[in-house]
């Protein structure tokens, strides 16, 4: 079901809902805008929308504007800070933090305020992840290396640093479970582990077979310990049981037909995995005793895929079936949406 649509000022690339208590109303959309000629520049910008699909409120609240934004990320609830942070990835090589700073009046609202930033490299930060204290993040960048910086008080330093890929490192993720350990993947079809007790880290895994294009994004299973899924150009979604990492566990794995850009799992169901598809549009995808089974496309967007994710919402038990609210954006037409999905029978979510 369609809650709202908009379109932003640049190209859609990134969505967030903040998983933060009081504030999960709040999505944050991020844009990435190449000026070609003769002085080519890269502008972007985020925007901050508050969004409750019951009521149909999709109001935008604040807009910044920054460098071409690759990711952004809100950190983990239960980390070192309480508050809301958001964290980008940007073109100009940097990485940036800013709070939400609410309304004084008590109101829903805001305004975004950069309390840090640190140019990490001369190339740019393609993508980034937060450890599960807040206290780390990992960055890729164009040039193959990840970077981890520590945040503490405010405060970002490169801690270590190292060439992990032979070409554009595309994702980069903590292990929720073991956060010594970081994933990352790459345009040269390699799926790594490091761990990051070693420095420089010691490469744990690294499996170079498996996705036949390059490797777009990792995410841990939330609810399983011993699972994580990655997606590829080459328009498969993995899963993979880190306890045995030669070959995926479902050899076949689930084709979704566009590369798999992004991938974000329910915050409370397990096994369930929206996906952004680039050509293909979005996919809801349920993954159970180590299959996955394509149980939603979501097509009404005419550009690239790029962006998605879940809100969190908590609900009684009785308005389960009404929980799942998603926010989409694509590239090219600066279209960003808000949708309900599994609301008819064949695409319950929750049977």
């Amino acid at each position: 079901m369609e809650v709202a649509h908009c379109y932003l000022d640049g190209n859609a690339d990134a969505v967030e809902f903040c998983p933060h208590d009081l504030h999960r109303h709040v999505l944050a959309a991020a844009t990435y805008t190449l000026q070609e000629g003769d002085r080519p520049s890269r502008s972007g910008s985020i925007s901050l929308f508050d969004v409750d699909a019951d009521d149909g409120r999709f109001d935008l609240f604040h807009r910044v504007e920054t460098a071409g934004i690759f990711d952004i990320k809100w950190n983990p609830v239960g980390g070192a800070v309480d508050r809301p942070m958001l964290a980008q990835a940007d073109a100009d090589g940097c990485l940036r933090i800013h709070d939400l700073e609410c309304s004084s009046d008590g109101e829903k609202g805001g305004v975004l305020r950069e309390i840090s930033g640190e140019k990490i490299s001369s190339s740019m930060c393609l993508c980034l992840d937060w450890n599960p204290s807040a206290t780390s993040i990992s960055v890729g960048l164009s040039n193959g290396s990840v970077s981890i910086v520590s945040f503490s008080e405010s405060q970002l330093d490169v801690s270590q640093e190292w060439k992990a890929h032979d070409f554009e490192l595309w994702a980069t993720s903590f292990d929720m479970h073991q956060p010594q350990l970081v994933y990352t993947g790459s345009d040269d079809c390699k799926f790594s582990c490091w761990d990051l007790r070693d420095s420089p880290p010691n490469m744990a895994f690294q499996n170079s077979k498996a996705h036949k294009m390059g490797v777009c994004c990792i995410a841990k299973c939330p609810s399983n310990p011993n699972t994580l899924v990655t997606g590829s150009y080459d328009e498969y979604l993995r899963l993979w049981d880190v306890r045995s990492i030669s070959k995926p566990v479902n050899e076949t794995s689930i084709h979704l037909g566009g590369g798999v850009w992004r991938v974000k799992h329910h915050p409370y169901i397990p096994g369930l995995v929206l996906a952004a598809c680039m050509h293909n549009g979005f996919a809801i995808v349920k993954i159970e005793d180590d299959k996955g089974e394509l149980i939603e496309t979501y097509g009404k967007h005419g550009s690239l895929a790029y962006g998605a994710d879940w809100q969190r919402r908590e609900l009684a038990q009785e308005d389960k079936q009404k929980s799942n609210v998603v926010a989409t954006c694509s590239f090219y037409d600066r279209l960003l949406r808000v949708w309900m999905p599994g609301n008819n029978k064949e695409h319950t979510l929750l049977g």
